[in-house]
Formats: structure tokens, C-alpha cells, sequence
């Protein structure tokens, strides 16, 4: 009987050499065959077979052949971003942002609507109905999602899945906001602190990159923050690390009206801001954007609101650098993310530690949750349809 050179891979072994294909060409983009084998040290014949399923099952992609080189041009192939698809939602108090990506990350879809100020079960319709809206807009249809991301105010009870600590998102915490959606479009949704998201999308592209010690403060409607820790995000005994609008900063931290929305967001949230303005002599202010217009054009009242402001977040950034010891501290959300406020703490800082922390604005400006949003989805894909994770590309 005739004895053959091709070698018989079992399932784990090709496994092991699908994951180590994908990791190379994730890494790498565009490249060959030929290539592959190189920074693989797989053979050109287990190579050619784990390139050839992988396109027959629309993972990979021909783009083109090497030139320039001796012998024989050689096909390119890349991944088809296309054949995974994921959405990634924003939910906030009073806008719903929502954004479609690929397997390598790319927006091909994104919207913006105001939230049903019903909350419940009524921003569930709202996110179906976003997300049928939102892939005929990719050029694509709902069922072809393969999972969702959810960004929220507040903390995911994992025994109930209901979310508590949200007070601007009204019915919120009487239902299972994840198992509901996930039932209704028919996919695995992933509920996750917004906050939280938005610090995984700082480590996963922004300023968080190159350090595992940083914190992410969002100021806005409400404030909050996300801590990564080592590298690792950090969650608590009750997944509420971060909840900083409780800090006693601002106010008295004994009055139980705190309990609700935080002492120190009552101080620093944007209707304490429009108050301090109106309290400080000033008029014509409806909204922070009016509030910074009127800073902008030297309106006295409102250079006095956003000192004051700047200086209660410079005391909360102490109280962080002294507990977490952060290399960086990214801030963003409608007003952390105005780099007026910014400057103010920044001169404040010094003023109440003597070791203040670089602050940087976050490089998505409102975006941050919904970019962490797609971080994440896009490492759950890789993960589920190749074992590769993002860290280990």
C-alpha cells in the first residue's frame, strides 16, 4: 500500500493552527500564504489547507498578489470584516447611541436617538427597533448580528439581572434588561456599566494603551468611573467600583437626599452646574452647551460656575490618586470631555496633593462607552469564532 507525505491533523490540532493563522494575519493584515508559514513555522501545506477553509467559509478574503518579488506573485489574503457583525449601545438618560462594527472594529453604521424617558420595557422596543434601523443602514438585516453590547448608567445584579443605582433611567431595575433584549432579537447581549466600557475602550485604543494603571472619569449627566487596574478592570465586591457619585464631596454627605443621585453628583452633574450658574448671577443658560458658550464669551457667572466645578472634581481626583494610585486619569462625557473644565482641574490639582496624576481627555470624546462597546464585541467575536483574543494579537 502506497504511503502518502500529507499529514492528518486532529480537530485540536487544527485548531491550534486555524487560531495561529487568524492571530498572524490579525496581526499582520494583508499577507501570503508563503508569509504565513514563515512567522508561523507551520507547514506550507497545513497553511494552504487552513487559508483554503477558512475562505470557503468566508473568514478570509483575497485582495490582490505580492509583486516585486522573484518567481511567482502569490495571493494576499485578509479577513472578509464583513462575515461578523455586532452593534454596541450607549444608553443614556436622555440619548441612545448605537454603532455597528465588523470583526476588525470598523464602524460601517452608527446613530444617535433620544431615550424613551418611559424607560422599561419600552427601551426595549426602542432597541429593536434601533437595531433593525441601524443594519439597513450597514447594508445589512438584524438577524445577522451575531451579539449585542450594552453601555448603562448604574450596577448589573448578576442573580437578577436587573440594574440598580441608575435614578435617570426610570423601570430600568424592575426588569432583566439583558435576558429580555437577548429573547427579543434572538442574540447573546452582554450588559456591562457604561463607565466600565468606557475605560475597556481606552485600553483597548485610546489613551489607556500603554498603561494598566489608569481611571476613567465620566462627567456629565451624571458621573461615574471605571478603574483599570493592573490591566485588569476592576469591579468590587458588588460590581459598584467606581460609583464615585457617592463620593462625600460637595455637599453633606449625611443628608439622605445623597443617597440617590450621589453627594458628589449632585455637586458636579450638569443641573448642579446650570444651578451654580444661575446662583452665581448668571442668565440665559438652558443647557451646559449655553453654560460654556457664555464661559467662552467671558460671562463672569460663568467662569465662576466652572472653576467651582473644577475644583470639587480636582478634590475627587485626589481622593482617587491617594486610594488607587492611577498613572493617568482620562476624563470625558458632555463635560468632561470640554477641555475649559479640564484646564481648571488641572490648575487645581496641585493645590489640594502633591502627587496629581496626568489627566488627559479621552481621545472618543462622547463616543468613549460606545467605542468600549465595540472593543468589546469585537474580542468576544474573535474569541467565539477563532480563539484568538485581542491581547494576544
Amino acid at each position: 500500500m502506497a504511503m502518502t507525505s500529507s499529514v492528518i491533523q486532529t480537530p485540536i490540532a487544527r485548531k491550534i493552527s486555524t487560531n495561529a493563522v487568524i492571530r498572524t494575519i490579525l496581526a499582520n493584515g494583508p499577507i501570503s500564504r508563503a508569509d504565513i508559514a514563515k512567522l508561523t513555522g507551520l507547514s506550507k501545506q497545513t497553511i494552504s489547507e487552513v487559508v483554503r477553509d477558512l475562505e470557503d467559509d468566508g473568514w478570509l478574503k483575497p485582495v490582490g498578489q505580492t509583486d516585486g518579488r522573484p518567481g511567482r506573485n502569490a495571493i494576499i489574503y485578509e479577513i472578509n470584516a464583513r462575515a461578523g457583525l455586532a452593534v454596541s449601545i450607549d444608553l443614556g438618560g436622555t440619548k441612545i447611541a448605537a454603532a455597528i462594527c465588523d470583526l476588525l472594529g470598523n464602524v460601517v453604521a452608527e446613530t444617535k436617538v433620544a431615550t424613551d424617558p418611559r424607560g422599561g420595557m419600552h427601551l426595549v422596543n426602542q432597541f429593536s427597533d434601533l437595531l433593525v434601523e441601524l443594519a439597513l443602514a450597514a447594508g445589512t438585516t438584524a438577524d445577522k448580528l451575531r451579539l449585542a453590547v450594552l453601555g448603562t448608567p448604574g450596577v448589573l445584579d448578576p442573580v437578577t439581572g436587573h440594574i440598580n443605582v441608575a435614578p435617570n433611567i426610570p423601570g430600568i431595575d424592575a426588569i432583566n434588561l439583558q435576558q429580555v433584549f437577548s429573547d427579543r432579537m434572538g442574540i447573546t447581549v452582554i450588559v456591562e456599566n457604561d463607565v466600565n466600557l468606557a475605560a475597556q475602550g481606552e485600553r483597548w485604543q485610546g489613551h489607556g494603551v500603554e498603561t494598566g494603571n489608569f481611571a476613567f472619569v465620566a462627567l456629565g449627566t451624571g458621573v461615574g468611573m471605571g478603574i483599570i487596574a493592573n490591566g485588569t478592570l476592576l469591579r468590587g465586591a458588588r460590581g459598584a467600583a467606581g460609583e464615585i457619585a457617592y463620593l462625600p464631596i460637595g455637599g453633606d454627605a449625611f443628608d439622605p437626599g445623597g443617597f440617590t443621585l450621589g453627594t458628589f453628583e449632585s455637586a458636579v452633574g450638569s443641573v448642579a452646574m446650570l444651578r451654580r450658574y444661575t446662583g452665581f448671577g448668571g442668565r440665559d443658560a438652558s443647557t451646559v452647551a449655553d453654560l460654556f458658550a457664555a464661559f467662552d464669551a467671558g460671562d463672569t457667572s460663568a467662569v465662576a460656575a466652572i472653576e467651582e466645578t473644577a475644583r470639587l472634581v480636582a478634590v475627587a481626583i485626589a481622593a482617587i490618586g491617594a486610594t488607587l494610585d492611577p498613572e493617568l486619569v482620562i476624563t470625558g462625557g458632555s463635560i468632561g470631555s470640554r477641555p475649559e473644565l479640564v484646564d481648571a482641574i488641572r490648575r487645581f490639582l496641585p493645590r489640594c496633593t502633591p502627587y496629581p496624576p496626568r489627566i488627559e481627555i479621552s481621545r472618543f470624546g462622547n463616543r468613549a462607552a460606545l467605542m468600549g462597546g465595540v472593543g468589546i464585541a469585537v474580542q468576544r467575536m474573535h474569541d467565539d469564532l477563532f480563539g484568538v483574543k485581542l491581547r494576544d494579537v
